[in-house]
């Protein structure tokens, strides 16, 4: 088998590097001096049904206004704009601005170049940038940041998380919006912080691969206008 080739690697705001191999036609995303793999990009199917699941309600709305939290390798966005019609506004939140570049080079044909959409706008930076409106702006909100609730790379994600962060999610949705995180396990504490914001929630298990692997949560959790919150 082929050696893994490194062919770039950026530094993480706060501290640490992240790397990207290649190997033929794969590729993989490491953190250094951290454990395990990042991403790669012949495992992506829990990504996949994060979009699917957070924007299905929105096949049918005209201007729909999604804002996906974490590029990644681009299996999320492109899954999203499958979702939703031609209308839609996607706008996409990378803290890492090599991580666009690399989408826009080789690795963006394994995600069939979904940057190239025009319903598709990258702002990179922080995406509590952009949760920062205080109104609602979004129909759905799709967090693939870091490890999920718990924090793998970068400390400050652990606000989108939090009590206070999550409140700001629900004031930036609109009326039965959908907020969908990506999540590498159960979390049993987030789902109890999402329903004392006015959050519905549900919590599926999705397996990395599309018939198996390492199983991940994705939790939905849709805005409540009855709610006092």
């Amino acid at each position: 088998m082929l050696p893994w080739i490194q062919l770039d690697s950026a530094a993480i705001p706060g501290g640490g590097e992240m790397t990207l191999f290649q190997r033929e036609k794969a590729f993989s995303i490491r953190l250094t001096g951290k454990r395990g793999e990042l991403m790669n990009s012949r495992v992506f199917n829990s990504e996949k049904e994060l979009a699917k699941l957070g924007c299905a309600y929105l096949k049918n709305t005209d201007k729909a206004h999604v804002l996906v939290g974490g590029l990644g390798m681009g299996y999320t966005l492109a899954e999203v704009l499958k979702v939703v019609n031609q209308s839609a506004q996607v706008s996409v939140a990378e803290l890492i601005p090599e991580v666009v570049k690399w989408n826009q080079g080789a690795l963006g044909e394994c995600a069939k170049r979904p940057l190239n959409d025009p319903r598709a706008q990258v702002v990179i930076g922080d995406v509590k940038l952009l949760l920062e409106t205080n109104k609602p702006t979004y129909d759905a909100i799709l967090l693939d940041v870091d490890n999920g609730p718990e924090g793998l790379t970068q400390g400050n994600n652990n606000w989108l998380y939090s009590t206070q962060g999550i409140a700001a999610i629900y004031q930036v949705l609109h009326p039965k919006g959908m907020l969908a995180v990506w999540s590498a396990g159960p979390d049993y504490l987030f789902s109890v912080r999402l329903k004392d914001a006015g959050f519905e929630v549900d919590t599926r298990v999705v397996s990395s691969q599309k018939r198996s692997g390492t199983q991940h949560s994705i939790f939905l959790a849709r805005k409540n206008t009855s709610s006092s919150s």
